[in-house]
């Protein structure tokens, strides 16, 4: 039994109370040398725990003086059995409110701003507790760029800013029989790109110089009877737009963008708008001479107008947007246009 005992217990039990006490400030001491050269925390595992919950369980309220592993509270919290509640997404900051990541994030959308902009955006809007590097984790955890946008920016960029001001115009070329048999017949056509409105200024077959600079007084004249505005003109290389036909619009403060060649998805509305007409119009016809030509792009164009709704503008019609939306009730009438071709249908009023 006696190679069991500790020899520190049998020289503490020789000892008298004033050698123990002094043995045990010594002891003291020397742990607390010991503990400045350790972590800060040491771990211990639930057997030492129980160990230690075991004596100092037997010292009392003296153990407050004596325990230097953990603190008083944790040694307490070990006697008593309690778990230390750890709760999940409590520790650090709190995560920044849905309100105003959505907020970053719309203004990073929206401008192409950087950090420090958005940063002083939020401050006028009254938020006033949100950090640059809040900020700059947002827009990067959401794949944007945090420095600002500089430069003349891409064509997406420059068609959206300016698209309640510009126009875009192109030649829709179609075969047509007439008394000389098969002729080549050119549509000039301009498209608003904002609304989506589209003016026809006419059709011929020799597109000649004479013809072209009336296109273009035809299409300011239209601009200012239509109360719309012409800032900018996107237009191809076609040989076709002389130089007189540049200088009626230019003299109008409409400034003319010629596209690089071979680039149609830079005048990808004009492209749609002509092979809108050809596929639900032009193609289902064998068109006899001019006359027949103007009639079937008039039809199309007041169907386009007034009754085709439009997917990339709310799914309405262009004369709708905007108004208030038509009755739930009533019976349901089909109105038709060349032969039923091209089909409306509407409620009729009660």
């Amino acid at each position: 039994m006696a190679r069991f005992f500790h020899p520190l217990l049998a020289m503490l039990a020789g000892t008298t109370r004033n050698d123990l006490a002094r043995q045990v400030r010594y002891l003291k001491e020397e742990n607390i040398i010991l503990r400045a050269k350790l972590p800060r925390i040491v771990p211990v595992t639930p057997s030492e725990r129980r160990r230690l919950v075991k004596l100092g369980g037997a010292i009392g309220s003296a153990i407050r003086q004596i325990v230097t592993i953990v603190s008083y509270r944790t040694f307490c919290r070990w006697a008593s059995g309690e778990k230390r509640s750890r709760r999940p997404g409590k520790r650090g900051r709190p995560r920044t409110a849905d309100e105003i990541r959505d907020i970053i994030l719309r203004l990073a959308s929206e401008t192409g701003w950087g950090t420090t902009r958005i940063l002083g955006e939020l401050r006028k809007l009254g938020v006033h507790h949100v950090s640059r590097t809040t900020v700059l984790n947002i827009l990067r955890a959401n794949g944007f760029d945090p420095g600002p946008k500089r430069g003349e920016g891409t064509w997406d960029e420059f068609i959206r800013i300016h698209a309640k001001t510009l126009w875009a115009c192109d030649f829709l070329q179609r075969k047509i029989w007439t008394k000389l048999g098969l002729v080549d017949y050119f549509i000039l056509f301009f498209l608003h790109v904002g609304s989506r409105k589209v003016f026809v200024s006419g059709t011929t077959d020799h597109p000649h110089a004479q013809w072209m600079a009336q296109q273009a007084r035809n299409f300011t004249i239209h601009v200012q009877e239509a109360g719309m505005q012409a800032t900018q003109l996107i237009r191809d290389g076609d040989k076709k737009f002389i130089e007189q036909f540049n200088a009626i619009l230019e003299a109008g403060d409409v400034k003319i963008i010629k596209l690089p060649p071979a680039a149609p998805n830079m005048n990808a509305f004009a492209e749609r708008w002509a092979q809108t007409l050809q596929v639900e119009c032009l193609d289902h016809f064998i068109i006899l001479g001019e006359r027949h030509l103007r009639y079937l792009v008039a039809e199309f164009l007041n169907h386009y107008h007034q009754e085709r709704p439009h997917q990339g503008l709310g799914n309405v019609p262009l004369t709708k947007t905007g108004l208030d939306p038509p009755p739930a009730t009533g019976r349901i009438l089909c109105q038709e246009r060349l032969g039923g071709l091209l089909k409306h249908y509407y409620r009729k009023a009660a």
